[in-house]
């Protein structure tokens, strides 16, 4: 599953993530990830959720980021969810790798059976279309 959280910057995406988060984990029965682009938000998460900072790992651009989220696939065979915070690779700024990344996405949670919830920062009219319906929160 996917499931998109879109709005512009300075709306409370972050917040909303961070409670599913920590909501999921107390239910889940595998592993609960979230990945950010530093260290912010750290002490606001359970302590049973793995959290992981993309930038540890200077990811550049939309192939290394999928390689990156293949390679937690990889190597964890009992994950459940992957929370991903407001990337700069998944914004507006990169509209043009938006599309392929989200079908990406799509197509790893169904095929490993993980479910991916993403924060966006842009508004809800510029998503494409086909990722309207994965919206389960607009601000």
């Amino acid at each position: 599953m996917l499931e998109i959280i879109i709005g512009e910057e300075g709306k409370g995406k972050t917040k909303v993530l961070l409670e599913k988060a920590n909501n999921v984990v107390k239910i889940s029965g595998g592993t609960v990830i979230y990945i950010d682009q530093n260290n912010k938000h750290i002490y606001e998460l359970s302590n049973r959720i793995r959290f992981v900072n993309v930038q540890d790992f200077h990811i550049e651009n939309s192939e290394m980021f999928l390689g990156f989220i293949l390679g937690i696939i990889s190597s964890d065979h009992d994950l459940d969810k992957i929370f991903l915070d407001n990337f700069k690779i998944l914004s507006k700024s990169h509209s043009d790798s938006l599309e392929p990344i989200l079908n990406k996405l799509y197509e790893l949670s169904e095929k490993y059976e993980i479910d991916f919830i993403v924060s966006l920062s842009m508004p809800h009219d510029e998503l494409p279309e086909k990722f309207k319906d994965f919206v389960v929160e607009s601000l």
